[in-house]
């Protein structure tokens, strides 16, 4: 195939907007990295060209079977290498010329990875890639990579005419073509057959690099059913024709599949008819599309029992020749076990036809990447339960609602940064006694359970105290207290705990916390508000004729200075009066070296909303917040807004 040319070297015209009786044939799209992308690509060519080809657009009467079929192969490989090689999601984009050609280009966000080259293997290992770029090559009349900022474009430029047919060799390209397209397209990706010494001489070349791959691919995936997509496509068509991969109930804790007084089936593999709880057939993956359903069938008939010890495999398995035909009516199917940690996850089985035995160094390196498969599930897992901890924690630190005050509509914004962990930024509202209505707005300083502790012990004591009767400046100075004294030392042994032993030298740590706490007193004509801030940022006064103010004075965090002493302020609300209530996730915003509250930012953005309820205010506060950074938001964000009515 020779070297990867990096530039375009066809230039095509563009195509704008189609205007009513002026259409262009062209279609983008954008795909997940998921290995279900291929498969949408290939139904999106056929379609596209087919509703093309209805519509006469220009350039439609030179489209043949012939151009349809090298369209559905290029795509496919093109997509399938950047889910592979690139795991971000894909640009799809095809156009057809004046001429017939048949533009393809599909971009991806991992610039620094060059496409595949076939030429570099040897010939038995184009499978690994599927038929990759040595196929499209051979299809394109040209191709080649264009490279720019923070993305990568490989795209194939495929000739009306078919440029294989100009060749001198007639038969050999009409022996060719039959292997080609005389197969549905599905059947065109499937593996050739494979020679074993070819297989042993790219085991011992290529062995590392495809485990070191397979690594990176599963690395850092949070979902179980993800991994064991990957590994179907790791697998196929490289090692074998079909693999499957199913997962161990994690809540019943057993495979749960007894003996049959019959007997059972061989090589301890449950037999129908047996109820209970087993494994669930989470993915399978063929070659061959079209034979999947089948095969799934046949599989969820006869599920795994692996043996009671911890060995890893390879166990033979049932060869289910009736569900893949007469072409694969006999093989060899292999099952591993999938264990990490000392705790079984589940069975990847893989099967090849046509074979009496896999050699040892397929198994072997089967067996590599099953471990690595089972790591990956089981880090998914222990993500998942720990998102699952996370959640609970999180609803049992906020209140389960938000008290509706006499007089005052409230609006509020809540977005955790880390969806897996608690978060720093916590707030309540609630009743008190003698007709006083209070709030809170906090940040405690890091996040996770050390934060998850200190919000666990304010937050209730903010509610006792106030229940008690005690006034905003007294409520501060008696919180402060319990943040420096033994209580926080227990909580900050039990959050280490959680997260792992102290390291040596290491005592109890102060934890501080930003909090704006305050009152509200209904009364007739208005609302009595008395608040005070201690470390957060202040709160602003939106009045009814648009003048912003801010409504408190700074001062010192709580859990810092032991002999701090806090005072409040009082003022009041009258009607179309709005007060705005934000952690430093709000102000602190950033965009470049800028923060969203430089030069009274946000300030500014709430004079804006003169004339908002409550609800619009705290939304467009919110959209404003997350349209001032190209990112999405790194700090948690949480706004309350009082609006007296």
């Amino acid at each position: 195939m020779g070297a990867i040319p990096v530039q375009r070297e066809t230039i095509t015209r563009a195509c704008d907007v189609p205007a009513p009786g002026n259409g262009c044939a062209q279609t983008r799209t954008v795909l997940p990295g998921s290995p279900l992308s291929p498969g949408s690509a290939r139904t999106l060519v056929r379609a596209a060209l087919d509703d093309w080809a209805t519509s006469g657009l220009p350039g439609t009467e030179h489209l043949s079977e012939r151009l349809l079929d090298d369209a559905v192969v290029a795509v496919s490989e093109l997509v399938t290498n950047a889910v592979v090689h690139a795991g971000t999601e894909v640009e799809l984009s095809f156009r057809l010329e004046e001429d017939g050609a048949l533009l393809v280009e599909v971009l991806d966000h991992h610039p620094s990875r060059a496409p595949r080259d076939g030429e570099l293997e040897a010939p038995y290992e184009t499978p690994e890639y599927g038929r990759g770029l040595r196929l499209v090559s051979r299809l394109a009349e040209s191709w080649g990579v264009t490279y720019r900022t923070g993305a990568k474009t490989v795209w194939a430029r495929l000739p009306a005419e078919d440029p294989v047919a100009l060749k001198d060799d007639i038969e050999a390209y009409a022996e060719e073509r039959a292997l080609e397209r005389g197969l549905r397209v599905a059947e065109i990706l499937a593996p050739e057959p494979q020679r074993a010494e070819r297989e042993r001489d790219w085991l011992n070349r290529g062995a590392l690099s495809f485990l070191a791959e397979a690594s990176d691919l599963l690395a850092g995936q949070l979902d179980e059913n993800l991994v064991a997509a990957l590994a179907g496509q790791l697998i196929v068509p490289r090692l074998a024709d079909w693999c499957a991969v199913w997962l161990e109930d994690e809540v019943a804790g057993r495979w749960g599949y007894a003996r049959s007084g019959d007997g059972d089936s061989g090589g301890g593999w449950a037999v129908d008819g047996i109820a209970g709880t087993g494994p669930r057939l989470a993915r399978v993956w063929h070659g061959s599309e079209n034979l999947i359903e089948e095969l799934r069938r046949a599989l969820e008939k006869e599920p795994p029992l692996p043996p009671d010890n911890h060995r890893t495999g390879p166990v033979a398995y049932p060869w289910p020749g009736d569900a893949l035909g007469r072409r694969q009516e006999h093989g060899t199917a292999l099952a591993y076990r999938l264990i990490a940690g000392g705790h079984p996850l589940g069975t990847l089985v893989i099967g090849r036809a046509d074979l009496l035995r896999f050699p040892d160094e397929v198994t072997g390196l089967v067996e590599d990447l099953s471990r690595r498969v089972a790591l990956a599930i089981g880090a998914a897992r222990q993500y998942a339960r720990q998102a699952t901890i996370s959640r609970v924690l999180q609803r049992g630190l906020l209140p389960g609602a938000v008290a509706e005050i006499p007089g005052v509509a409230s609006a509020l914004v809540y977005e955790p940064c880390d969806k897996g962990g608690p978060s720093g930024d916590f707030y309540d509202l609630f009743p008190a006694r003698d007709g006083r209505w209070c709030f809170a707005i906090g940040d405690v300083q890091g996040k996770g359970p050390e934060a998850a502790v200190v919000i666990g012990i304010a937050r209730p004591w903010l509610r006792l105290l106030a229940r008690e009767g005690y006034r905003v400046s007294d409520v501060l100075d008696r919180l402060n207290q319990l943040l420096l004294d033994d209580a926080t030392e227990a909580a900050d042994a039990a959050a280490r705990a959680l997260v792992g032993p102290a390291a040596p030298g290491d005592g109890p740590q102060t934890r501080f916390l930003s909090l704006l706490y305050g009152e509200l007193t209904p009364f007739e004509g208005g609302i009595r508000c008395t608040l005070a801030s201690a470390g957060h940022p202040l709160p602003l006064l939106l009045g009814a004729d648009g003048e912003v103010h801010t409504a408190a004075q700074p001062q010192t965090l709580l859990g810092v200075v032991e002999d701090a002493t806090y005072t409040s302020e009082t003022f009041e609300l009258r009607s179309g009066d709005t007060l705005l209530c934000v952690t430093d996730g709000v102000t602190e915003r950033r965009s470049g070296t800028r923060q969203f509250d430089d030069g009274d930012g946000l300030a500014t953005a709430l004079a804006g909303c003169t004339g908002l309820n409550a609800q619009l205010i705290a939304e467009r506060i919110r959209r404003l917040v997350h349209e001032f950074g190209g990112r999405p938001p790194e700090d948690d964000l949480a706004l309350l807004v009082l609006q007296a009515e």
